[in-house]
């Protein structure tokens, strides 16, 4: 393998994680970086790799240096059925173990991929969840960095919870404690934290432990958030000896409107009668719901929020996804008329939504969201007030950060997190939350007003830091000088 010229082109090797809302952050990541001059590869599996060919073509003929390593899915090896080469593929969650040793057995023939090039990358950003890409920087001594798929201000809830003995004194799950060590009150109850860092099995516990492990020994971490954002947990978490590179909004980065109708699946609406329909609504006057790509409900909990957007009378726009989308419910839509009742006021969207674009009409006044990270940020990037349903992983966490700290969320009344996958059997909220909860956010007194502007200026701030001299059009310019100045370390 030939050494690297100090002159030659920074080349950077991105390893998502083959999961919809890995893979979006992922894909920006690789034109944010491209744009800067940096050559991108981008390792997809080959179903993944067609998702995303409309988008990476369209920036390659852009000039974009962003190139596509597909690799064979070993999903059949690992125990899983032929072409479930994504998260949302999966027919059970129950599967998802079984989906990460496939993932894993990524690592022999991307290293054969490395042995076989005549200049080694600069530069790996892999994953959070793929721990074995940490053996691949050591072999081929390559900087690693770990892109994170959560805020910072998860990253020090989790930190304080596991280097603390907080959970020693709380004896039941419902019992409210205080997180200790941080720069806000933040009280929580057992039963909303993640499964894993509660109970999970010996299996589970162990893979937590090596993404741990795995996240500690890379040079620092890639964050999709925005300093501004949460500047104490930055600082907070930085206190704990590792780096953090802040370059987000990454939704932001891609500012053409025909890229952001064509990331990912298809939807079941055309894109003009979508906005079209927006256009007749009043500024300011419609409810967006969308519960992402991996959330689980039953027929019976679709029916509560049903009834919920039926009885607020407000407008809205409800994204149900394939997984959703049951004979149960649809049987339940037509029997109810459903859709004629709510006819004038009511879009139903059947499947994959173009949401960034959606989030940031005029006519949305809120966002009823499951508290993922991508959706959370997309929300404060639209300068959007959210009505907040969390329901696994760190959506608790994001929860927090939206109603307590930057106070421009209105909690539905979720309280328990349930198991990755297993929310598809829980009916979790109640109609009369639903109705409450959108009066709330959308109500005209003062209180609501307030959230408003917090939320409208979050938004603002959001696109002044990828715009030149902003602090994630700073901070890339500055990761990119690091490893720049390092990168006469690969031989």
């Amino acid at each position: 393998m030939a050494s690297q010229s100090q002159t030659h082109q920074l080349h950077f090797l991105l390893i998502p994680l083959m999961s919809q809302s890995h893979l979006i952050p992922f894909t920006e990541i690789a034109k944010l970086f491209a744009h800067h001059g940096v050559k991108v590869t981008i390792v997809l599996t080959p179903v993944n790799a067609a998702r995303f060919n409309t988008i990476l073509e369209q920036a390659k003929a852009s000039n974009l240096n962003i190139e596509i390593l597909s690799l064979r899915f070993p999903g059949q090896e690992a125990g899983l059925p032929e072409g479930c080469e994504n998260l949302d593929a999966l027919p059970s969650l129950n599967l998802s173990l079984q989906f990460f040793a496939a993932c894993s057995m990524l690592q022999k023939p991307l290293e054969k991929w490395l042995e076989e090039l005549e200049s080694l990358p600069n530069c790996i950003i892999s994953d959070i969840c793929l721990p074995w890409t940490t053996e691949i920087g050591l072999n081929f001594k390559i900087p690693r960095l770990v892109f994170h798929t959560a805020c910072c201000f998860c990253l020090v809830c989790h930190r304080n919870i596991s280097c603390t003995k907080v959970l020693e004194g709380v004896t039941s799950d419902s019992q409210t404690f205080l997180l200790p060590n941080m720069p806000d009150r933040i009280e929580f109850t057992k039963a909303q934290l993640p499964v894993d860092e509660r109970t999970g099995s010996d299996e589970s516990k162990k893979y937590m432990n090596q993404l741990e492990t795995a996240k500690l020994s890379a040079e620092g971490l890639v964050v999709n958030t925005f300093e501004e954002l949460e500047a104490r947990y930055v600082e907070e978490y930085e206190k704990g000896g590792q780096k953090l590179w802040c370059i987000g909004p990454l939704s932001l980065c891609n500012k053409a409107i025909s890229d952001k109708f064509e990331i990912g699946n298809k939807t079941s609406i055309d894109e003009s009668n979508c906005l079209s329909w927006l256009d007749s609504m009043k500024p300011n006057s419609v409810i967006y719901v969308c519960f992402g790509s991996l959330c689980e409900l039953s027929a019976s909990q679709l029916v509560e929020l049903a009834l919920g957007l039926e009885s607020s009378n407000y407008p809205f726009i409800w994204v149900i996804k394939k997984g959703n989308y049951s004979e149960e419910l649809e049987k339940w839509l037509v029997e109810e008329k459903f859709e004629e009742k709510t006819k004038g006021r009511g879009l139903i969207i059947r499947g994959w939504a173009p949401q960034v674009q959606i989030l940031s009409h005029l006519a949305i006044g809120g966002f009823l969201t499951h508290c993922g990270w991508n959706s959370t940020l997309e929300g404060v990037t639209a300068g959007l007030p959210m009505i907040t349903w969390p329901m696994f992983a760190e959506q608790f966490y994001n929860e927090k950060l939206l109603v307590q700290v930057l106070r421009i969320g209105v909690s539905v009344g979720a309280k328990a997190s349930v198991d990755f996958g297993e929310e598809k059997d829980k009916v979790l909220v109640r109609s009369e939350d639903v109705k409450k909860a959108i009066e709330q956010l959308m109500d005209k007194g003062e209180e609501a007003e307030e959230r408003r502007k917090r939320a409208r200026k979050l938004g603002e701030i959001a696109k002044k830091s990828v715009e030149e001299g902003g602090s994630s059009y700073m901070n890339v310019k500055k990761l990119i000088q690091h490893l720049s100045e390092n990168k006469s370390i690969i031989g």
